[in-house]
């Protein structure tokens, strides 16, 4: 298994510094004395912006190849958030460059679901070389980092993946543990969703013994939208906490990339239910608590 180049949590001067020694190995390019190690480890790292079209063109982290969110997706009612075919990631992840090697970063500009999102996609391939920008764009720009606005491209692969099931959790297998005391489900929808007082399916309301922790709880506005300090704290009051096994969702599994994402970050036993509730709450036998219209 290949180690990963850089932490799974990033800091934006952590990347910076990162980026200053592959220009300056470039500057050294046709030095007899360079070394080729240094440089063998910066070209195994792909920045990946996933953020919308106009802001990666407004200005975006030097090196980073811009992928659409909706390549993440299935885009298939009534779950569009499910994962896509194993033909459409080998497709995306081509796009990227993809080699077993492939250090991914990944950032977007809404305080990381979509990065979230990316990173469990990577757990459903096997692949655990990644790391996520704290903070993504927000903290890059608040930090006066260096924005380019030149558009960047991965030479493309054609890499041959397989579905690990370890991450991902369906309809059966929590309909099999709802009543076990080990089970933890973490809703990262709004409170009104969560309710049933806002209803986006055919049924309102929760997954009985559902948790609700809205993904944007656990990011600090305050500190250009990185991971909050205390989300492990916050979480272990509302009964969130390591020792559980944990499936989060939302309504399609991007504001619960978050979460996800998180809960790794944490060293939770976490899985995400990709369905999430716009295909338990447009199932009809699914059980649900809270307010059903």
């Amino acid at each position: 298994m290949h180690e990963p180049i850089l932490p799974l949590l990033l800091e934006p001067q952590q990347l910076q510094g990162f980026l200053e020694e592959y220009k300056a190995l470039l500057l050294e390019e046709d030095s007899p004395e360079k070394a080729t190690e240094p440089t063998d480890k910066i070209a195994q790292v792909c920045v990946v912006d996933i953020c919308s079209e106009q802001s990666y063109i407004a200005g975006h982290v030097p090196r980073a190849v811009h992928l659409p969110a909706q390549a993440l997706i299935s885009g298939k009612p009534p779950a569009p958030g499910k994962l896509p075919e194993i033909a459409q990631l080998q497709k995306v992840f081509g796009y990227l460059g993809f080699t077993p090697e492939t250090h991914f970063v990944v950032y977007d500009d809404e305080g990381g679901g979509w990065a979230g999102r990316f990173i469990w996609t990577l757990d459903t391939i096997g692949h655990t070389r990644y790391s996520y920008l704290n903070g993504g764009l927000l903290a890059w720009r608040e930090g006066g980092f260096e924005i380019e606005q030149s558009e960047n491209n991965a030479q493309v692969t054609t890499p041959e993946l397989t579905i690990h099931t370890q991450a991902i959790a369906e309809i059966p297998d929590i309909l099999a543990n709802l009543s076990s005391t080990d089970l933890c489900i973490w809703d990262a929808r709004s409170p009104e969703e969560y309710r049933g007082d806002r209803v986006l399916a055919t049924k309102g309301g929760h997954i009985p013994g559902a948790i609700n922790c809205e993904w944007t709880s656990l990011m600090d506005p305050d500190n250009g939208f990185r991971i909050r300090s205390d989300a492990e704290q916050r979480l272990g009051m509302l009964g969130i906490r390591k020792g559980q096994r944990i499936v989060t969702h939302c309504q399609t599994h991007h504001r619960s990339g978050f979460t996800y994402m998180v809960g790794k970050l944490l060293g939770f036993d976490i899985r995400a239910y990709h369905g999430s509730w716009a295909e338990w709450g447009n199932h009809p036998d699914t059980p649900v608590e809270g307010h059903t219209p």
